[in-house]
C-alpha cells in the first residue's frame, strides 16, 4: 500500500478536489506522513488557499480527530507523536505566512515541567497537541526554577503558563510557582494549567490553577474555552 502511495504520489494529491484533497490530509496527519502533508499544504496554497484556511480546515481539524481517538484509547502516544511530526511539515510551510498576514493565533502558552522534575513526555505531548490546535507554543523544557517560569511570563507574555509534574514530591513546587505570581501581582494576568499523572483536580483547585487537565486532549479543550471566556470578557 505504501508503495502505492508513494508511487503515484504527485498525481494523486494533485489530482484531487480540494474537499478530498483535506479528507486526505486529515488520513495523512492521522498516519503520520509529514512529506504527503507538506506536499498537499503546498498545493493547496497554490490553489489560492490562505494560510489560516489551511491551517484551520486541514491541520487543526486533523488534529483533532487525532486528539479525539487519543482521549478514547484508540490511538497511543507514539501515534500521536508521529501525528504532531506531520503536522509540523505543513506548518513549517503556512508558519511565515501566517505572520506575515498578521493572522492572530489561537493563543500563547508557556509550557514546562517544574523544578525537581526531568520528565518530558507528557509536557511534550501537551505542547505538540496545542501547536497542533493552533497556539504559539514555548516550551521552556524540564526542571524549571519559580524564577525561569516569571521571566519566561515577563518576556513571552503567553495567554497560558502550562506546568507538568509526574512525581508526588514536586507536584507542590506548582503552588511555590503561582503563589510567587500572586507574590508580583501578575497572576491574573494568566491563565494556569497544571497535569501530570499523580495530580487531579482537587490538586489543581488547591494550588490555585485555572484548571486541571487530565491529558492532552483535555488541554487543549480548556485552554480554547479560557482563552475564548477570557476575551469575551
Amino acid at each position: 500500500m505504501a508503495d502505492q502511495i508513494e508511487d503515484g504520489d504527485d498525481f494523486d494529491l494533485a489530482a484531487l478536489p480540494d474537499d478530498e484533497l483535506v479528507e486526505q490530509m486529515h488520513d495523512d496527519l492521522y498516519n503520520g506522513l509529514r512529506d504527503e502533508i507538506a506536499e498537499a499544504t503546498n498545493i493547496l496554497l497554490g490553489r489560492g488557499w490562505s494560510a489560516s484556511r489551511v491551517l484551520d480546515e486541514a491541520l487543526v481539524e486533523g488534529m483533532r480527530i487525532v486528539g479525539v481517538d487519543f482521549r478514547d484509547g484508540i490511538l497511543f502516544v507514539p501515534e500521536v507523536l508521529m501525528a504532531a511530526n506531520a503536522m509540523k511539515g505543513g506548518m513549517e510551510i503556512i508558519r511565515p505566512l501566517l505572520s506575515e498576514t498578521g493572522a492572530e493565533t489561537v493563543g500563547k502558552i508557556v509550557i514546562g515541567t517544574v523544578k525537581g522534575d526531568i520528565h518530558d513526555i507528557g509536557k511534550n505531548l501537551v505542547a505538540m497537541m496545542m501547536e497542533g490546535a493552533g497556539f504559539e507554543v514555548i516550551d521552556i523544557g524540564i526542571n524549571i526554577p519559580v524564577e525561569t517560569y516569571i521571566e519566561e511570563l515577563e518576556k513571552h507574555k503567553p495567554d497560558i503558563l502550562g506546568m507538568s509534574a509526574l512525581l508526588t514530591t514536586t507536584m507542590p513546587y506548582m503552588k511555590v510557582v503561582i503563589d510567587t505570581m500572586k507574590e508580583k501581582g501578575i497572576r491574573d494576568d494568566y491563565i494556569v494549567l497544571v497535569g501530570g499523572a499523580p495530580l487531579n483536580e482537587a490538586f489543581g483547585n488547591a494550588v490555585g490553577a485555572d484548571a486541571y487537565c487530565r491529558d492532552a486532549g483535555v488541554a487543549v479543550e480548556t485552554a480554547k474555552a479560557l482563552i475564548q471566556q477570557r476575551r469575551a470578557a
